[in-house]
């Protein structure tokens, strides 16, 4: 079964930082890029970053200088740090895997073909 899973979700204060797992199994990230997308109540489903099979990443203009994302392709898992969080940052977070991103990866939703199924971030003092 082809399968992500996010964790390290909660509720932080803002200005702090928090860190999101995406861990996959039933495939290895050898093979699929990895994005990233958030969803705030009331609002449509945004992409956050991406990390491609080579490693090269890209990031939504919300999330530069923020949000990194890296991976461990020994824990065939994917990270997503966020830092200076705001309260508009709160959403449920999604990780999502993409069989085409080799080189470079994207943030389109209609190109993911494994979808975790989110955890909930909540930035609020």
């Amino acid at each position: 079964q082809l399968q992500l899973v996010e964790s390290g979700g909660g509720l932080v204060q803002p200005g702090e930082s928090l860190r999101l797992s995406c861990a996959a199994s039933g495939f290895h990230l050898n093979g699929y890029g990895i994005a990233w997308f958030r969803q705030a109540p009331g609002k449509e489903r945004e992409g956050v970053g991406c990390i491609s099979v080579a490693g090269l990443t890209d990031s939504a203009e919300f999330g530069k200088g923020r949000f990194t994302i890296h991976k461990d392709t020994a824990r065939n898992t994917v990270y997503l740090q966020m830092n200076s969080l705001k309260p508009e940052d709160t959403a449920v977070y999604y990780c999502a895997a993409d069989g085409k991103a080799f080189y470079r990866c994207s943030i389109d939703g209609e190109r993911m073909r494994i979808w975790g199924e989110g955890i909930l971030v909540t930035v609020s003092s």
